[in-house]
């Protein structure tokens, strides 16, 4: 039987520091990748903000560090054995200290694939390949308490244009964490006799990564 999510006591978890950025000299292509960072001071289980130049697909997103040695420290649960080659980057550790308790509904939007026509004159059939992917949004609908935490969070991080890294964790521990812009204007909206509502976008940088504990 799979592991079923339910949308009830999720938590919802906002990034509220980020520590000095760790240089990382190389990043291994295996599964899963393993970062060389002298001195990083990474703990197992320490969540990471990277910043990566050539390994493309590792930039900003927040990965969980496991098996730190002297000068390493693995991506946990990440298979980079196909990505392209590091050439530089850093990794931050993110505090996630500020929770958002209003929300009520949160829909994703984007991911979707532009193609790219192959097909040649000898083709009975039209091929195409995938090119770029549409950025993701997420937009959590909240309850409107401008005392909340969290919205007050998300309101400065949007007028300030900063990004923020963001944790989402189900009552079976499954686990989602992503990196993104956001768009909070802590207006109040809805429809008569309904309750108050204000909506949050938060525009994902990089793709999601998931946990299962």
């Amino acid at each position: 039987m799979p592991n079923v999510s339910l949308w009830t006591k999720v938590g919802v978890a906002i990034q509220s520091a980020l520590g000095a950025a760790k240089t990382i000299t190389a990043i291994t292509k295996a599964n899963p990748g393993v970062a060389s960072s002298t001195s990083h001071g990474f703990a197992n289980g320490a969540f990471v903000l990277l910043t990566i130049q050539g390994m493309t697909q590792l930039d900003n997103r927040v990965f969980r560090v496991a098996n730190v040695a002297a000068g390493t420290f693995e991506l946990e649960g990440e298979n980079t054995s196909s990505y392209d080659t590091f050439t530089s980057g850093t990794a931050e550790e993110i505090t996630f200290g500020t929770n958002l308790a209003t929300a009520t509904t949160l829909n994703a939007s984007g991911g979707e694939y532009d193609y790219e026509d192959t097909t040649t004159i000898h083709d009975s059939v039209r091929s195409q390949i995938p090119t770029l992917a549409a950025p993701v949004n997420y937009t959590f609908e909240n309850i409107w308490d401008v005392a909340d935490a969290g919205l007050i969070a998300l309101k400065s991080a949007s007028d300030n244009k900063v990004k923020r890294a963001v944790r989402l964790t189900f009552s079976n521990a499954q686990k989602v964490l992503f990196n993104g812009y956001i768009g909070a204007t802590l207006l109040p909206v809805g429809t008569a006799p309904g309750k108050v509502t204000t909506p949050v976008t938060i525009a994902m940088n990089g793709r999601p990564t998931v946990y299962a504990t």
